[in-house]
């Protein structure tokens, strides 16, 4: 099997910094699955089915990069794959906080899964879902922070 490693977001959607980190990941795990997280406590501008569309459209180059949906604690879904390591991405200061609450968390409820972080390139450290969403729908081009085809579908769903 290698050294296999999940990734797990809601990933609404993918952004360059998500790729980036998922590239990073590939440097050091020979599988790196991609887990979208299903019942996320977000309101999802994407269904499950386009985010691991999109995902799977970014990362098609990528080797040893998998796509997958899981609902619930990611640590049970690392346990029934019988994966021992969680990738999580620091982009600021602030991220750290919540990240660490998160991994302490996780490594009560399952001690033999570690939490390893991983920070983006420096151009991506900024990046957030959350906020290209919200500066695509007040009209902004949000190319230089995701792929043209993901751009092309928020531009489409904010119109819905």
């Amino acid at each position: 099997m290698g050294r296999v490693a999940i990734y797990p977001g809601s990933f609404d959607p993918v952004t360059f910094g998500h790729l980036d980190l998922i590239k990073r990941a590939t440097r050091i795990f020979d599988e790196v699955i991609v887990a979208v997280a299903q019942n996320t406590q977000k309101k999802t501008l994407f269904n499950n089915k386009e985010r691991v569309a999109m995902l799977k459209e970014a990362t098609k180059g990528m080797k040893g990069v998998k796509i997958e949906i899981f609902e619930g604690l990611v640590v049970n879904y690392a346990k029934k794959k019988n994966i021992h390591v969680i990738v999580r991405g620091l982009r600021m200061i602030s991220d750290f906080e919540y990240e660490l609450q998160m991994a302490l968390t996780n490594r009560r409820l399952a001690e033999q899964i570690e939490t390893v972080f991983l920070m983006p390139s420096e151009g991506y450290s900024f990046l957030s879902s959350t906020l290209i969403k919200e500066a695509a729908f007040l009209g902004a081009d949000v190319t230089s922070f995701v792929p043209q085809f993901v751009a092309d579908k928020i531009k489409k769903a904010k119109f819905k």
